[in-house]
């Protein structure tokens, strides 16, 4: 190393301090006025002074995941529509067909006894397949219903399914004694006359 205070060398160039840095020409001087941007011709689209701003967030790719079909839910759906409403249709005019058959209903001392129902026997076979095809199909809308829940596929729609498939019960039997007593007023009204 050599020492500042000493004379170079021979042949060598004697030491100079660095220079200051130069100032770099984007740098703004104090006080100076600031750049005016040229003003746009009268009717042209006028630009953000600050220039457009950047989309928030980062650029992501899109989504390339195949969603799960939902066809576990829809076909939930149609059986538990099925099962409530379709066979308490076909169980209603059944009973009010048994109810006008029999107006005066089923009254016997022994339960082991049906042949009273002999008259209407063809109405009672479709009302007690209705009930089981309706029971089935509620049961396999529930069974459905819960796969597409649990594997989200048709989620809303299994839940309705669900819904629909335990309350198609109610429905199915609150059709069926309206009906028989729909049924038998009219059986009894022309009973009676």
């Amino acid at each position: 190393m050599t020492d500042p205070q000493l004379p170079p060398p021979s042949g060598a160039e004697p030491f100079a301090p660095p220079a200051p840095p130069a100032a770099p020409p984007y740098a703004t001087i104090p006080n100076a006025p600031a750049a005016a941007y040229p003003a746009a011709p009268p009717g042209a689209y006028q630009v953000p002074v600050g220039g457009y701003a950047s989309p928030a967030g980062a650029y992501t790719a899109p989504d390339t995941t195949v969603r799960p079909s939902g066809l576990f839910g829809t076909i939930a759906l149609i059986l538990a529509l099925l099962a409530a409403v379709v066979t308490p249709i076909i169980a209603g005019i059944a009973a009010f067909e048994i109810g006008r058959v029999l107006p005066q209903g089923v009254t016997t001392s022994t339960t082991e006894d049906l042949s009273v129902l002999s008259p209407a026997r063809d109405q009672v076979l479709w009302a007690e397949l209705s009930f089981w095809i309706g029971t089935v199909l509620g049961i396999a809308a529930i069974v459905l219903g819960i796969i597409a829940i649990a594997k989200r596929r048709g989620r809303g729609a299994g839940i309705a399914a669900v819904v629909v498939a335990v309350l198609g019960a109610v429905i199915f039997f609150t059709v069926l004694v309206a009906a028989l007593a729909a049924g038998s007023a009219a059986g009894f009204a022309t009973y009676t006359s």
